[in-house]
């Protein structure tokens, strides 16, 4: 299952990165800075989504990732402070991350 998650994802990724001349046409920017900068993103996104699929600790599912500019932003839920900790330690570990706003909120299992 995992497997498939991961496998899932860097697909994801691959395809956004297809899409990122649109993008860059539509925010209206230098296509070649903002193209490079939006694969940047999309592929760290992408790498710290696998990590958190391959990991036995945390949640792919429940922990959404977005990137910009090289900065992780990590948000949705966490069952265990230790969930959300390794969140974060997973997404500093991808090359590229410059800095990760953690903002997974503390939901125990009821």
């Amino acid at each position: 299952m995992k497997k498939l998650i991961t496998q899932t994802l860097i697909a994801s990724g691959v395809a956004l990165s297809a899409l990122s001349p649109v993008y860059a046409a539509e925010q209206g920017k230098e296509p070649m800075k903002a193209v490079g900068q939006y694969v940047d993103d999309a592929t760290i996104t992408t790498k710290v989504k696998a990590k958190h699929a391959e990991d036995e600790t945390v949640s792919a599912l429940r922990v959404n990732v977005e990137t910009k500019q090289g900065v992780v932003v990590l948000s949705g839920e966490a069952r265990t402070e230790a969930e959300v900790e390794r969140a974060e330690v997973l997404a500093k570990q991808v090359e590229g991350v410059k800095a990760v706003s953690n903002k997974i909120e503390l939901k125990p299992k009821s």
